[in-house]
């Protein structure tokens, strides 16, 4: 981070002072801020103004923060940085309490992205909540939703339009494969996250799943940014044809499972049975559930039923 000088972000401090200085930035409470996940452009003004404004900065990392605090130009005595990281996040939490108590604004970083989601900062959060002051979040950058918004989740079409946030995948081999059956058996996309010494395990543990597509984002916005689609069984060779491929923070997609061409046959078959027993809205709820279809056209179709039995009348 330090290979950009902080005068390149001299515009955006000014920036970010014009565009967010006149909004309300209570004390005695905790700013959970994003950070970029690679590119330091991608750092929101309202970011950069909390960062300069509050009265301590509570990190994963000291260093790294302060290095990326220097990028930024906003320079910060190690005694206004308080470590909050995996091993202390219990205790140091009390710490943050006590400095909220005492009306002072905290704001909390992880390394990378936004703090809580694979990151420090849940338990933050909730003693902070628990003991009566506010938490106030920042949103930015997620590689979680960085990759989502570049995959194409379209094989499994409305009905499977959500997704699912598993994270790291456990590391011993035994809960690793459990873990992995369970996501064969989920029809919706999976988020994963991985690190480059455990990237090659997963991939061959993943490559149990066939056919089923996954996108891998690898370096997401830095200078070697890679994402591609592959199927889940040719991912070891995938990673095997480049010698960089295994390198760099990775974050992958699992896709959701394709819908069977009669499924819309069967969710109208489900929904005949249905709709004469319960309301219409459990109706629909229920043939989703059964035949893994999107709400939404169960709704009009459901509609289109009780209509075509009106006009029976």
């Amino acid at each position: 981070m330090s290979s950009l000088a902080p005068a390149s972000f001299g515009a955006a401090l000014a920036a970010a002072q014009d565009a967010a200085g006149a909004q309300h930035y209570p004390q005695g409470t905790l700013y959970v801020v994003a950070t970029p996940i690679g590119n330091l452009a991608d750092i929101t003004l309202r970011a950069l103004l909390v960062l300069q404004k509050v009265d301590v900065v509570a990190c994963e990392d000291t260093r790294h923060t302060q290095g990326m605090l220097r990028a930024y130009g906003i320079d910060r005595p190690g005694a206004q940085l308080l470590a909050v990281h995996q091993h202390n996040e219990v205790e140091a939490a009390q710490a943050v309490v006590a400095r909220l108590a005492a009306g002072e604004r905290v704001a909390y970083v992880s390394d990378a992205g936004t703090p809580g989601v694979s990151d420090p900062g849940a338990r933050l959060a909730a003693a902070v909540r628990e003991a009566g002051h506010r938490v106030l979040p920042l949103p930015g950058a997620s590689s979680v939703i960085t990759l989502i918004s570049a995959a194409g989740l379209v094989a499994g079409g409305d009905a499977h339009s959500a997704f699912v946030f598993a994270g790291f995948l456990p590391s011993k081999a035994g809960e690793r494969d459990t873990a992995v059956q369970a996501l064969a058996a989920e029809p919706r996309s999976v988020v994963l996250l991985e690190a480059p010494h455990r990237i090659d395990v997963l991939a061959r543990a993943l490559a149990v799943l066939g056919s089923r597509r996954v996108t891998v984002g690898r370096e997401l916005t830095k200078q070697f940014e890679e994402i591609a689609t592959v199927e889940a069984q040719a991912l070891p060779a995938w990673f095997a044809a480049g010698k960089d491929r295994m390198r760099g923070e990775f974050a992958l997609v699992l896709h959701p499972v394709a819908v069977a061409a009669d499924d819309g046959a069967e969710a109208d078959r489900v929904l005949r049975l249905l709709l004469p027993e319960l309301p219409l809205k459990t109706a629909v709820r229920l043939a989703a559930e059964i035949c893994g279809a999107s709400r939404n056209g169960l709704y009009d179709a459901a509609l289109r039923i009780k209509s075509e039995g009106e006009g029976a009348d």
